[in-house]
């Protein structure tokens, strides 16, 4: 028997994101550092900041003067497209 695929929605995304920062979903943060969103895709803050001026994968961010800070309902847009079952699919921003 197959195990259940289980598809990641929006909601699922942003209640993970939530607990991996400690946070309450109903008191989510609605913007996120680069350190938080370094730490919850598991990657270094400078690989944001690659990302950021390559254009290399498309997470969206606001530049407020020099801060820059990610909205929790983007991070949690990223995430469901970026999940795939195997290697060969291809994603929008390859």
């Amino acid at each position: 028997m197959k195990p259940e695929k289980t598809s990641l929605n929006y909601e699922d995304a942003r209640s993970e994101i939530t607990s991996l920062l400690g946070s309450d979903i109903k008191h989510a943060p609605f913007l996120l550092t680069p350190d938080e969103v370094a730490f919850v895709l598991g990657v270094k803050p400078i690989t944001l900041a690659t990302w950021r001026s390559t254009g290399r994968y498309s997470l969206p961010y606001l530049k407020i003067g020099r801060c820059v800070r990610y909205r929790v309902s983007d991070l949690a847009t990223f995430l469901v497209s970026r999940r795939g079952t195997h290697t060969g699919e291809l994603h929008n921003d390859l």
